[in-house]
């Protein structure tokens, strides 16, 4: 097999603007050849010039065998699941964004020695600004709780320190669909340089997900500057048909969807994924009663850690799920963005 440099990646993925900012390319990069750099609306890596393939003749190819851009999934509304249910954190989760089923998963898992850390994104209270953050206690994981699935980040940044520096061999991951296609691709594959990150991602929980935002185009144009919306005053920011913002003495702003789309990132337009289909579990607000969060278990795995959660009292569950209103939402990606995945 021919390996695939980073420009074979550059003219196949981040030239045609189809490049989804997980930081998948740049955790696997041997030679830390690659990074985003974060001014202004970002569209794809940067890279500095050097490729132990291209410069040196040595095979690698990482960056394009984790790439999930390289090959786009098959679109499916709901994918394979072995149930779907409704979950509700049995001790209040701050800042949660639904019923905080997540984060009693995640906290269960840590404090039962399940996994050692969690890789996931963290955000400045003030600014909204969200960064790739590397979890490894309860505490810390409470102190982050709540989905920043509505901002662009990358995630995978913090993978390469939890496996390379840190060498965990437990960790979990949490992320929106792009996030959880290239951890399966690590996953599955037999690449010398991806298997120590695959064996080592434990869980993958996905994040129901329409799009994601630039930050500074969102946050720092539409919000600050175009509606004077303070940031340190958000609560929290949902994405359910149009963007909805919720603020600290309970009032909300809604924007619709079409008026904030030139945030959107370009990548985003090629994802026909709304459920996470790849992961263990995909978990949303969408198609549970108020207070809960929308887990769908799609392996063994995935049960494994519901259950746990469940047997040590830090979760509730219930299968009052509303599967239909999910479908609509994932069938509504599909068809806008369908047309796009041709190349």
């Amino acid at each position: 097999m021919v390996e695939m440099s980073y420009q074979d990646l550059k003219r196949a993925v981040w030239e045609k603007g189809r490049c989804s900012g997980c930081g998948a390319c740049t955790a696997v990069c041997p030679a830390d050849a690659l990074y985003f750099d974060e001014q202004g609306k970002v569209s794809s890596p940067v890279h500095n010039g050097y490729c132990k393939q291209e410069t040196d003749g040595v095979p690698c190819g990482a960056c394009y065998a984790v790439c999930p851009r390289v090959e786009l999934p098959v679109p499916e509304p709901i994918g394979q699941y072995r149930r779907i249910i409704a979950g509700q954190a049995s001790k209040t989760v701050p800042r949660s964004q639904s019923g905080g089923a997540v984060t009693a998963i995640l906290k269960n898992a840590l404090d039962s020695g399940l996994i050692d850390a969690v890789v996931t994104v963290g955000e400045d209270r003030m600014t909204l600004r969200p960064f790739s953050i590397l979890v490894t206690s309860s505490e810390e994981l409470l102190h982050s709780a709540g989905s920043r699935y509505s901002w662009w980040v990358p995630l995978l940044g913090s993978l390469k320190t939890a496996v390379i520096d840190r060498k965990f061999r437990r960790i979990a991951v949490v992320g929106v669909p792009c996030v959880v296609q290239a951890v399966d691709r690590m996953r599955s594959s037999d690449h010398d340089l991806l298997k120590p990150f695959g064996k080592s991602v434990r869980l993958v929980i996905g994040l129901f997900c329409t799009e994601s935002f630039d930050y500074r185009m969102l946050v720092e144009g539409k919000m600050r500057q175009e509606h004077a919306i303070e940031t340190w005053r958000v609560k929290k920011l949902d994405v359910r048909g149009k963007l909805e913002i919720t603020m600290s003495d309970g009032s909300t702003t809604a924007f619709p969807l079409k008026e904030i789309e030139d945030t959107v990132r370009s990548g985003c337009h090629v994802c026909t994924d709304f459920p996470a289909l790849k992961a263990d579990i995909s978990a949303g607000s969408v198609g549970s009663p108020p207070g809960y969060t929308t887990l769908v278990v799609r392996t063994p795995e995935g049960d494994a850690f519901v259950d746990s959660a469940v047997l040590n009292g830090a979760m509730w569950i219930t299968e009052d799920v509303d599967q239909k209103a999910i479908e609509k939402l994932a069938s509504a990606k599909i068809a806008r963005n369908r047309e796009n995945t041709v190349s």
